[in-house]
């Protein structure tokens, strides 16, 4: 049995060299709340689309890893009576072998994307390295595939309760390649910007692609790293963030939640001190992702292949 589908449309844009963009799931399932979840997914294939790409939403179904989930299957990710199950990459080969309904995260939609030959993934933020992960080791798997798979992500850069500082020490010791897309410092995901500056920037769609092309191109590469902040209309200054998100945490200690139920539990509680702003924020930042990971993804079909490493 072929584990690995990939839909006509998704297929027929591969085979004649176009865009194609990779989305992620668990937004869906996990992320968001109904009816947000189903509306967002659905608004970021559409501005893929608009850009004159092909969106190819990952998931997992009945025995196979689909690359280019149809409406009825993020119909069924959307509901939340249908149990779907959260993949990590380490997650696929289990949840294949049973059969199970699942979203993907950032670490199986990038191992899906490489698989189908998909170059270019879009998200909101990636998981990262965990505040206080000095004492509990966690640090997301997304790191890792990141370090390992060649494929190129937009996102806002990692999610707003993590660890900024030690993420980016993580990627960097990772040898993950982590570009500022129009900006010299690290967004933070809700915010415009935090303190952390970048060592490397690209302006435009072109010069990305260009720089995207010549990554992959060298041996041994795995992934690399686009961020870019929040659209301004909904971006929040980061000192209201964390001072959200450290009244979240102290509560969560108080309340005695540990383990992976503190990111659901300190992102509800800042959704709810943001009377809403930080859902909006996220909303936009995953559509404009989408947009602009698209716009990179027909340039990079248009830039010729790297000789430089004798590929």
């Amino acid at each position: 049995m072929n584990r690995l589908l990939i839909a006509d449309e998704v297929r027929a844009a591969l085979a004649e060299g176009r865009g194609v963009v990779a989305l992620e799931s668990s937004l869906i399932a996990q992320g968001l709340p109904v009816p947000h979840n189903l509306q967002t997914a659905l608004d970021a294939e559409q501005a893929v689309r608009l850009a004159g790409a092909i969106p190819a939403t990952v998931a997992v179904d009945g025995g196979r890893l689909v690359v280019g989930a149809g409406r009825d299957l993020l119909e069924r990710l959307a509901d939340p009576q249908s149990g779907a199950a959260k993949a990590a990459s380490r997650d696929l080969a289990p949840l294949l072998a049973r059969g199970a309904l699942a979203s993907t995260t950032v670490s199986a939609t990038l191992r899906a994307a490489h698989a189908a030959g998909i170059r270019v993934f879009a998200t909101g933020g990636i998981g990262a390295v965990h505040r206080g992960a000095a004492h509990s080791f966690d640090v997301s798997s997304d790191i890792d595939e990141l370090a390992t798979t060649p494929v190129a992500v937009v996102s806002s850069g990692a999610k707003s309760i993590l660890d900024l500082p030690a993420t980016l020490e993580l990627l960097e010791t990772r040898r993950v390649p982590v570009i500022g897309f129009g900006v010299d410092w690290l967004p933070a995901f809700y915010s415009t910007a935090t303190e952390l500056p970048l060592p490397h920037r690209v302006d435009g769609d072109r010069e990305a692609a260009e720089l995207i092309e010549l990554h992959l191109a060298v041996p041994g590469a795995g992934g690399i790293l686009l961020v870019q902040p929040p659209p301004a209309e909904v971006a929040i200054p980061y000192d209201e963030v964390e001072a959200w998100i450290g009244g979240a945490l102290a509560e969560a200690e108080r309340a005695g939640v540990q383990g992976g139920a503190v990111t659901p539990f300190v992102l509800a509680r800042v959704a709810e001190r943001s009377g809403g702003r930080t859902l909006t924020a996220n909303i936009g930042l995953i559509v404009n992702n989408a947009r602009t990971a698209a716009r990179i993804a027909v340039r990079l079909a248009d830039v010729p292949g790297s000789t430089v490493f004798g590929t």
